[in-house]
């Protein structure tokens, strides 16, 4: 069977799955747990061992073969990432995993493929909790003229290891461990482990890969599993249970440790290449405080020197991205020589909160301000995760009396403005593999406004732009919305009543332009309405066709008036994913 290389990027789940704190202690007496780790056995003072989230790996390997088409006979479990959002809440509830095929990679003819799958686990109380990357080797599969995967290379230290941890998995250990998923006959089944090749069942990989996570955190940071970031390891020999293991443990830096672990009998790894990261404890309490966090990740806000702008960069630093506050700091109408004050203020409230953020004083405007503020981010923090494009301006006159100036400055800052930004922005997200795009529209922009013709079409041309990169940006992980807010701002204050302005704090809206932001908003595409604490869906959608005349020659104009009524009813209106789902549903 042909490799399926369309897999790549097509999201499969989300799949809810409930566990306790039952599912905790069984998982880690399945993985060599006893007496002298009561945290991890007694739900007195129970902790998850953070090799747990393995487990949400059991529900979709399933569907990496289906999707991706593999040769089910060559496959094997090569290598295995886990990255640690926050800590696993050892009381349970329920969680959500969504998962991708990431990349397909050739190593040639009879060397196989690397079929890379991704899944991203919520718990319910809306924290994503950790990240499992698979690396499954095909043997079977290679040679279809793909792209190789990029060389890495590895060395452990040239010393002794700084820590070595002896274990004596159980003869029976595979009976328990079992238990957390992996039911595979290989691993309880003496015939059908002859039949693959084996003596006598084998033990789990994902189970000595618990061993080895107990391991590092003693040595370590002991006591303390929710401070793990990062767990990697190749998976290079098969294991008998009963046979006793050794895991050795090299600190190579502050933060950061390469391990393997080694059958002792015979002193070859059966697991491999390991990396394990931590944080320190301060972080650590600082990421305890739950709820939708940014820690890590890197944002920029334009126009955000006032209204709308200032609150999301203030709360988007307080939890916990890196900010660059943009502004140029000019009038409404956007004239003027600009000011650094605006985005100096917003930058001084964040670091004195203890957040951090650098200020930028180009112009959206130009592409040079576009990529100049794209680079602040780069240049200040490495990276960029978030956008939000809000920095606006007004011309208001009727169309009649509108000037070629009026129309070209309102377009160039709300929507080449948008497109200066989002370009290289959203060229950074792609090679990181993740992004959140948030652009700004305007209900005068979805339904009109008398006066606001520069504005409207501006604004109408955001929602144009976001339904393209919701496609262009889904394989990349890259979620492109659009909000359409009302908020007392300084380009709405003589606009609205006095006491309607109290209302329509920009806090009020705040909370929906981040969450959009945020890695748990798994939607791309929708244009959201937002104001005074109320939210509601906005959206274009189409009604079903009504065929005029035969379909041979084309209807006359008085068929179409006869007609008329039909043709305007939007009853049964539905919404297109892309324009050739709608052109197809009406050519059918």
């Amino acid at each position: 069977m042909t490799l399926n290389l369309d897999a790549i990027g097509k999201k499969i789940g989300p799949i809810t799955t409930e566990y306790n704190w039952k599912d905790i202690v069984l998982y880690a007496l399945g993985v060599g747990a006893g007496f002298d780790e009561l945290e991890y056995v007694y739900e007195d003072r129970l902790k998850a061992i953070p090799s747990f989230a393995a487990t949400a790996l059991y529900d979709f390997l399933g569907e990496f073969v289906a999707i991706t088409g593999v040769n089910l006979a060559g496959i094997l479990h090569g290598e295995h990432d886990l990255i640690f959002h926050n800590p696993i809440p050892p009381e349970g509830g329920a969680l959500t995993s969504e998962a991708r095929i990431t990349n397909i990679y050739d190593k040639g003819e009879g060397k196989g493929a690397l079929v890379i799958g991704q899944v991203n686990t919520y718990h319910e109380d809306g924290q994503k909790l950790f990240t499992n990357v698979a690396t499954l080797f095909s043997r079977l599969d290679g040679g279809f003229g793909g792209e190789n995967a990029p060389r890495t290379t590895f060395e452990f230290p040239d010393r002794e290891p700084d820590f070595e941890e002896l274990a004596q998995p159980s003869a029976d250990q595979p009976l328990t461990y079992r238990l957390s998923g992996d039911t595979f006959a290989l691993h309880v089944d003496p015939d059908f482990a002859q039949m693959s090749g084996f003596e006598r069942p084998i033990m789990h990989g994902l189970c000595t890969h618990g061993y080895a996570c107990r391991a590092v955190i003693k040595h370590l940071f002991p006591g303390e599993p929710e401070r793990m970031t990062h767990f990697r390891n190749r998976f290079s020999k098969a294991l008998y249970p009963g046979t006793p293991i050794k895991t050795q443990i090299w600190q190579v830096e502050e933060g950061k440790a390469l391990f393997r672990t080694i059958n002792v009998e015979t002193g070859k790894a059966v697991l491999d290449r390991g990396v394990v990261e931590w944080m320190s404890r301060g972080e650590a309490e600082k990421r305890g405080k739950g709820g939708i966090r940014f820690d890590s990740q890197v944002a920029i806000v334009t126009g955000a020197g006032g209204g709308l702008g200032r609150v999301y960069a203030l709360e988007l630093a307080k939890r916990g991205a890196k900010v660059v506050v943009n502004d140029l700091g000019g009038a409404r109408d956007g004239t003027g020589k600009g000011s650094a004050r605006p985005a100096d203020a917003v930058v001084q409230e964040i670091q004195e909160a203890g957040g951090e953020a650098v200020a930028n004083y180009d112009s959206v405007a130009t592409r040079e301000g576009g990529e100049a503020i794209v680079q602040t981010a780069l240049d200040s923090f490495g990276k960029v995760d978030i956008l939000i494009n809000n920095a606006g301006i007004l011309r208001d006159k009727s169309f009649a009396k509108m000037t070629p100036e009026q129309w070209d400055g309102v377009l160039a800052v709300h929507l080449q403005g948008a497109y200066n930004v989002t370009a290289p922005a959203f060229r950074a997200m792609r090679e990181n593999g993740y992004g959140r795009v948030v652009m700004t529209t305007s209900a005068a922009g979805l339904f009109g406004n008398f006066g606001q013709a520069n504005y409207s079409a501006a604004k109408m041309g955001l929602v144009g732009m976001m339904n393209t990169l919701k496609l262009e940006g889904a394989k990349h992980n890259i979620k492109v919305n659009t909000i359409a807010p009302l908020a007392a701002t300084r380009l709405t204050e003589d606009v609205m009543p006095p006491d309607m302005l109290k209302k329509l704090k920009p806090e009020m809206v705040a909370p929906l332009a981040l969450y959009l932001c945020a890695e748990q908003c798994a939607e791309s595409g929708l244009v959201v309405n937002a104001g005074g604490g109320f939210f509601s869906r906005a959206a274009v959608a189409s009604a079903p066709v009504v065929q005029v005349g035969d379909g041979q020659q084309a209807p006359t104009v008085e068929e179409i008036h006869r007609h008329w009524a039909e043709i305007d009813s939007l009853e049964s209106s539905r919404q297109y994913q892309d324009a050739n789902a709608m052109l197809m549903d009406m050519l059918a």
